[in-house]
């Protein structure tokens, strides 16, 4: 079983009402998603659309065997100090990769914590298709530290810890983490350390 896709913000703020549009370019020694090895050396890229709380995108990124492609949308808000969003994302494989899944998206978070909550299903090939739940747990501070514990329930399980930093220098995206993840998840317990590149355009 795999579980793919980048780790994109469900958490965006409502901010002003004024439409933005901006891309994404990307790379990553290991592509990782919720705790699970997808490919080596792995490059990305995306579009992203944001108006007054709404927003709207696609990535897609180097899976070997062909590509993973994504869209997602939904509505974020905040409410007495708390923000709050709601979304939809689909996750589509060009090749035999994967196959596809599609999932609601929840998210809450107050200061440095966040949880985020997604109930998916998953088309599983030629099998029957599965069910899951994914929840993962945020502490991000200003200084770029962040530790994220997740994992998932119903007809997938497994969980794993995410601990990172992530920096800007010269207007390029700089992080890397250490991911823990156990062997119900993976197979085996599994430790792994990813770094990353990328670059935000505003268009």
């Amino acid at each position: 079983m795999k579980i793919a896709r980048i780790a994109l913000p469900l958490l965006l703020l409502a901010g002003t009402a004024q439409a933005d549009l901006s891309a994404n370019l990307g790379f990553a020694s290991e592509y990782h998603y919720r705790g699970i090895f997808q490919k080596n050396s792995s490059a990305s890229g995306g579009l992203d659309y944001e108006a007054g709380g709404f927003y709207a995108g696609t990535w897609a990124a180097d899976v070997g065997d062909g590509l993973e492609v994504d869209g997602y949308f939904g509505y974020a808000s905040e409410l007495g100090g708390i923000d709050l969003s709601i979304g939809y994302t689909g996750y589509f494989y060009t090749g035999d990769f994967d196959d596809t899944y599609q999932e609601i998206n929840f998210g809450t978070g107050f200061g440095p914590l966040s949880l985020d909550i997604a109930v998916g299903e998953y088309d599983n090939f030629d099998g029957p298709t599965q069910d899951y739940t994914y929840y993962a747990l945020t502490l991000a501070g200003e200084s770029g530290l962040y530790g994220t514990l997740a994992g998932f329930s119903q007809d997938f399980e497994g969980e794993y810890l995410e601990l990172g930093y992530g920096a800007t220098v010269a207007d390029i995206d700089l992080g890397v983490a250490l991911i823990f993840a156990n062997e119900d998840l993976v197979g085996d317990d599994e430790e792994s350390i990813v770094f990353t590149i990328g670059k935000s355009f505003d268009l």
